[in-house]
């Protein structure tokens, strides 16, 4: 494995994250508005806090996932690549009469994180804040760091300008790569939009309940979001699983249990020392930890039935 691979997984590593998409929302009733379109307690947030959430259609389904973070005076938004055009138009589309701005700030801005298990301690090394709640933010000088973890692994952000030079954190913080994350990033679980969240899925379905407080009021999809709740099921769910194998299968591979379909793998990589981690949609009765089942031919067991969450 590589120096990357190796500092997440038992060590510290910086991550760059300068591509993804940040956007600042301002406006007398950024909260109200933020708090209509998205499934979590926007109201409830006071600066420094923040919170996971997601976008969803009338009919409940998932359009985008983001990170909030609660400043005084504005939100700071963190989400995928992918999203920086789709996001705005997703909020501002119920704007009515809400006075409210969106500002696309991924050009003027960088966000880097440091993850693995002596993240904490590097940082506090260099005498860098490290908030102990997840998604809570404290400032730097004239950065912000949050408690948030692209990996899964613990890990820190920080929020600077497109100028700011990464800090020094001594000779055995090194980089990982995209492919450092990734891996790591599933074998602990950790869905990402686009690849494991996808544009037609139900929160219930993702596991990713953090994303949804079931306290607040009305919010685009919440009826069906409800029913489901009071009905008590979804008929998939996201799960990790380990295969034995060092074939990594491609995504859309099926998943079967005595000879029937039961699921299929949406993202998968090579997993030291000899096995796959992959991520699946598996209907509900195939989800129970241990639980083996065939790809391929290939042994593919579920490790959790929960899929990952933040730090």
């Amino acid at each position: 494995m590589t120096p990357g691979y190796e500092a997440l997984r038992h060590g510290t590593a910086l991550v760059d994250l300068s591509t993804r998409s940040r956007f600042r929302v301002t406006g007398r009733d950024r909260a109200r508005l933020l708090h209509n379109v998205t499934t979590n307690d926007i109201k409830k947030l006071t600066p420094g806090d923040g919170c996971y959430a997601f976008l969803l259609t009338p009919q409940g389904r998932i359009q985008a996932d983001l990170t909030l973070f609660c400043f005084p005076d504005y939100f700071l938004i963190d989400t995928e690549p992918e999203l920086r055009e789709t996001l705005p138009r997703l909020i501002l589309k119920y704007k009515v009469a809400d006075q409210v701005e969106v500002e696309d700030i991924t050009g003027e801005t960088c966000s880097i994180g440091v993850e693995g298990p002596g993240a904490a301690q590097a940082l506090a090394a260099n005498a860098i804040p490290t908030p102990a709640k997840p998604y809570a933010h404290q400032p730097w000088g004239e950065c912000t760091v949050a408690n948030i973890s692209v990996t899964g692994q613990p890990g820190f952000r920080i929020f600077g300008s497109r100028s700011f030079d990464p800090p020094s954190l001594g000779p055995r913080v090194v980089p990982a790569t995209a492919d450092d994350v990734r891996r790591v990033r599933i074998e602990n679980g950790r869905p990402r939009f686009g690849e494991d969240l996808r544009e037609n899925s139900l929160p219930q379905e993702t596991q990713q309940m953090h994303a949804v407080s079931f306290q607040k009021g009305c919010y685009i999809g919440q009826e069906i979001v409800e029913r489901i709740r009071a009905q008590g099921h979804v008929n998939k769910k996201l799960v990790r699983l380990v295969i034995e194998t060092s074939t990594v299968p491609p995504p859309g591979t099926k998943l079967t249990a005595e000879g029937k379909e039961v699921g299929e793998i949406v993202s998968a990589v090579s997993s030291p020392p000899s096995q796959v981690a992959a991520i699946a949609y598996l209907r509900v009765p195939h989800t129970e930890p241990g639980t083996v089942l065939d790809a391929n031919g290939i042994p593919a067991r579920v490790e959790s039935a929960e899929s990952g969450k933040p730090n």
